[in-house]
């Protein structure tokens, strides 16, 4: 049956598990299509352009962001971070859901751009003490990055209240499974399945 695509937002702070969370369901999920963001941070060991990020300069993020070719933008550590606009619009009215790893700023630029398809789910760690614990884990930031992160992490988490849905990420396992029970409820939602009208009109209704 012929449906819109859902836009799935997950948000989180820094070290909380969205990026973990998103790629197991773009693994297990065929239908689900990742939102390749804009970046103008350098690429960490691994990284590929157009997989993980699109990597560009600041003056050609800025230039992105001014002609309205990003649907979402900010700026977060001094470094750019944005999703182009094209891409989602087209994937969405072909019946693609899409899924994105972008902050609660992000999120509000989203879901006032395409209030009618978003799904948004925010992601707590367990405390602050476990979630320091996992940056430090990453071992890819200094010290000093991940006392920006810590820093910046309460004031993320104030904005839980914004969201659609909440999870507690003390288990990796059970919180993926709830995130896919979320997005599965989206795709379900009745103004989402644009063919239903003409399907239940099969039956006289």
């Amino acid at each position: 049956m012929k449906r819109r695509g859902v836009c799935f937002v997950i948000s989180a702070p820094s070290g909380a598990g969205k990026s973990t969370i998103a790629n197991a369901l773009r693994a297990s999920e065929p239908r689900l299509r990742h939102s390749v963001s804009v970046t103008t941070r350098q690429p960490r060991p691994g990284e590929k352009e157009g997989v993980h990020y699109h990597f560009r300069t600041m003056e050609q993020f800025e230039e992105m962001a001014a002609t309205g070719q990003l649907l979402e933008w900010a700026i977060v550590f001094g470094r750019g971070y944005g999703t182009p606009r094209a891409p989602v619009e087209e994937a969405l009215a072909a019946g693609h859901d899409m899924v994105f790893d972008i902050d609660w700023q992000g999120h509000q630029q989203v879901r006032k751009a395409l209030p009618d398809d978003v799904v948004s789910l925010f992601v707590l760690p367990p405390s602050l003490e476990e979630l320091e614990r996992r940056l430090h884990s990453r071992a890819s930031d200094h010290a000093d990055e991940i006392a920006k992160r810590m820093a910046a992490a309460r004031d993320e988490i104030s904005h839980w209240q914004e969201f659609d849905h909440v999870v507690v990420n003390t288990e990796l396992d059970r919180a993926i499974f709830e995130a896919r029970a979320i997005l599965t409820a989206g795709r379900l939602k009745t103004r989402r399945q644009t063919g239903l009208a003409d399907f239940v009109g099969t039956f006289g209704a």
